[in-house]
Order: C-alpha cells, then structure tokens, then sequence
C-alpha cells in the first residue's frame, strides 16, 4: 500500500473491464493528486483485462491494488464495503473517491462511518484554499448546489456523479507501468445481505440521467409522431425524453424532461426530433458523446449545436425509422 496522505480510488470493473465511469475516476484521481499533492492508487474488486490495464497506465495510476475475494464481496456490499474500509485505513488514506451509482452510494457511507470519515456525495467540482479544500455538491438533483469546507482533519469519502466524470478530461499526467498488489482483507463474514441476481436497467424506466440512449420529442411533434416515437424507442430498446413544450402538454411525467429545468443528461447518443433548441436545452444536453438532429426548419438553432442534422418531416421518417426496426428485429 502507498504511504500516509493516499488518494484512493475504487473502480468497480464491470465484467473486469474499464468503462466511461472508471476512466472517469482515473482522469479525476489524477487530478485531485495534483490539487491535494498527494499519493493516490487504484482499488479493484476483481482483476482487470488488457484494456483496463492499459487504461491505468495511460491515467498514470501508480499503484493498483486487488481485493483478495472482491468477486465474491461484489455480492455482499456490507462485507465489501468493510474490506474496502480496511484497505483505506492500512494505506493511511485520507480520502476515498467512488462513483455515484447503485455501488458507490450503498458502498459510500460504511466506508465513512468505519473510517470515522466525513462524507460528500454527488460532488462536481473540488478546488484548494489556503484554509482547505472547498467541495461544491448538486443538491435537490441538479437544481442547487451546496459548497462545504473540508479541513482534512478526517478523512473524506466522496462520490462524483456519472454526468460529472463524463466532463473529465485525460489528465495531463505521464503514462506509467502501475505496479499490481493484492490486498487480502481480514474482516467478518457473517451472515449479511446478499445480491442473489442483476436485472439490467430498463431504457423505458431508467433515469434519463443513466440511459446511454435518448431520443427526445420537441414541440414539432403531434400526438401521432409522439406516439411512433415511443413505439421506436420500444423497438430499439432506448430511453425517450420530451421537451419543457412537450411536457406542458401532458404527455409525459417530468422525469422525461429533459433541459436545464429537467435532467441534464449525458448519453452516448442523443436524437432530437422536432426540437427547436433552445438555450435551456441545449444547456441540458452539451454533454453528450453525439448529438442528431431532425427538424422541419433548416435554420433551427439545434442544427449548430449538434454533430449531425437533417431537414426532414417527421411524419414521414418515423414510419419508416418504425418499418427498418421491426424488419431488422424480425417483427412482423
């Protein structure tokens, strides 16, 4: 384990693979090395591929470590937690960085009441003052932000939102060849809660702030194209999302909008049908991987702010986005 005043950041690996999540806990453990100046390395609850690998050396992780049996704790978060507690308190680590999902939420407050440490969660931005470190959190989703002081006192564990290390940049960091440890964790295995299955999360329910794929519906749509809308995103198994105009109408529940004044979102894919663009939402999308428009009139302000668009009638495209689906998916 590395020495007193260690970042540690805990990287789930799903399926023992690095996704977007976990290079944006790398990107952003690098950074918070070079705002706190100190130490920081990798904790895994299983052994990571070739890529994964590859993946920590180019973020410069300098130490990665293993959880004897983590395979094993990933279906029991209370013994998981407690081992991951361990690790931190045997590294004399003064902080704890974990993602904000389902994991990383149940893990976040064990960790913190074993370490005696303070807690922060959803934080977006950190920065260093001469009197601490100032850590600005969302609150009540992401319509508020709350700004606290850390003194360093105790330790920290905080957690960062997958909408917030989608913005981290590769840190600027020189690649380097982590060396590999495994840590074996002496903590009770009694009885406990257990994970006894994962059910994928459903595009049709899932909050829009975790769905990969968005096809949102503006004020250029009518109940008929809204309603193919929905259908298509049946067909292709991904998320809807509707405008504030669209909302207004009663349509759908506020969870489906998306905007400023609604979720901002970050998928990898982004369609907008019969969307205009406001200001507000494009506020409430800039952070997607890619960005399709489709609109009627070929000076919308959407048509700028996306990476690929086209004029077309919406009445016209649906039916035969609908046909191509249920053709490709042996619908009859």
């Amino acid at each position: 384990m590395a020495g007193k005043g260690n970042i540690l950041v805990f990287i789930d690996l799903p399926g023992g693979c690095l996704d977007e999540t976990g290079k944006g806990l790398l990107g952003y453990g690098a950074r918070l090395s070079g705002i706190l100046g100190s130490p920081w390395e990798v904790v895994v609850p299983v052994a990571p591929d070739a890529e994964a690998r590859a993946g920590f050396a180019a973020y410069g992780a300098p130490v990665v470590t293993e959880l004897e049996g983590g395979a094993t704790l990933l279906d029991a978060p209370a013994h998981l937690a407690a081992a991951l507690a361990a690790c931190a308190a045997d590294g004399k680590a003064t902080l704890v960085l974990l993602p904000h999902n389902d994991l990383g939420a149940t893990l976040a407050p064990v960790v913190a009441v074993a370490l005696d440490a303070s807690l922060m969660t959803e934080a977006v931005t950190l920065r260093r003052l001469k009197d601490g470190v100032e850590i600005s959190r969302q609150a009540l989703g992401v319509r508020l932000s709350e700004t606290r002081l850390w003194d360093q006192a105790r330790p920290l564990v905080l957690t960062m939102p997958t909408r917030a290390l989608s913005q981290v940049l590769l840190a600027t960091v020189a690649p380097s060849k982590p060396s590999y440890e495994s840590y074996h964790p002496t903590v009770p295995l009694g009885a406990t809660a257990r994970v006894i299955g994962r059910i994928p999360p459903d595009p049709q329910t899932v909050d829009l702030t975790d769905a990969e794929v968005i096809f949102s519906a503006g004020k250029g749509c009518d109940p008929g194209t809204f309603a193919q809308l929905q259908e298509l995103c049946r067909l292709l198994n991904v998320s809807f999302g509707v405008t504030r105009p669209v909302y207004d109408l009663g349509w759908t529940g506020f969870e489906r909008m998306v905007g400023q004044t609604g979720r901002t979102v970050t998928p990898k894919l982004y369609l907008a049908l019969g969307i205009s663009g406001s200001m507000h939402h494009v506020g409430g999308i800039k952070d997607a991987r890619r960005i399709v428009a489709v609109n009627t009139d070929a000076k919308a302000p959407i048509f700028p702010n996306c990476n690929e668009g086209f004029v077309a009638d919406l009445k016209e495209l649906l039916p035969r986005l609908i046909e191509k689906a249920k053709s490709a998916g042996g619908a009859a």
